[in-house]
């Protein structure tokens, strides 16, 4: 009992608001990383399944970024990319760039995989319906792949969050940079991380139900809470038209 007495659990609660903006930079610059990251890897997975030399080399940015650990990647962003091109990044960028870079190899080699699960079959059909490739792919290839990806895609948003925590080094303001200042005053580290370990868990968690409910979504027929919204907005409108027009017709 004297040993949990020394923890001060009441500095959760008088410091929430700095660790709930540190949770929400960290979420700011996780999902500028995934739009970005899914553009890139959706390009790099197409290079991929070109021909030579095209596919050599996004072969290797695949390989070469997957192997560099997050804090390497934002190290060599922030201090050693900048000073070569002569900008300077901010904090943000630097961390959204490193996050880019090495998810981007991450999500190209999901999105390959999606792509390849798509039978050539429908391809073929669009052709002989008089589609050209790029509407094919855009209107019939995509999408399927899309909904084959969305869990993993989900998955790498979560990693992308927990990751924007090596980013201290560079001095981003989000959950455990907050928590290391906090700490640095009150010498509470074992109460501190537990809040910032549950900001994260929960981050996780709300993030998983948000990415399966978009999955359920996108089923044939659509399930979840967000397809019953949709429809029941589209069953909405279509019943309001039907009364307009039955009104129309009880004037006439």
């Amino acid at each position: 009992m004297s040993l949990l007495a020394n923890y001060d659990w009441s500095l959760i609660w008088e410091n929430k608001e700095d660790l709930l903006h540190g949770l929400l930079v960290a979420l700011e610059v996780a999902a500028v990383a995934l739009v970005l990251s899914v553009v890139v890897g959706l390009v790099l997975a197409l290079a991929r399944m070109s021909k030579p030399p095209v596919s050599w080399i996004a072969a290797l940015y695949v390989n070469i970024f997957r192997g560099v650990p997050a804090l390497v990647s934002v190290i060599w962003v922030y201090f050693g990319v900048s000073l070569l091109l002569g900008i300077n990044f901010t904090v943000f960028q630097a961390g959204v760039i490193a996050l880019v870079l090495l998810y981007g190899a991450f999500i190209s080699e999901i999105y390959r995989a999606a792509l390849q699960a798509i039978p050539r079959g429908q391809k073929e059909a669009g052709l002989a319906l008089g589609m050209n490739p790029i509407r094919i792919f855009a209107r019939v290839t995509l999408p399927q792949a899309t909904k084959i990806a969305i869990p993993n895609i989900g998955s790498m948003f979560i990693g992308m969050i927990k990751d924007t925590s090596t980013f201290t080094v560079i001095g981003l303001l989000e959950v455990t940079r907050v928590t290391q200042n906090l700490n640095s005053t009150t010498f509470q580290p074992f109460v501190l991380y537990t809040a910032a370990a549950a900001l994260y868990v929960a981050a996780s968690f709300f993030f998983d139900f948000v990415f399966r409910a978009v999955e359920k979504s996108l089923t044939t027929p659509p399930a979840g809470g967000i397809a019953k919204f949709l429809t029941g907005r589209r069953r909405r409108r279509i019943e309001f038209v039907v009364k307009d027009l039955e009104a129309l017709s009880g004037r006439t």
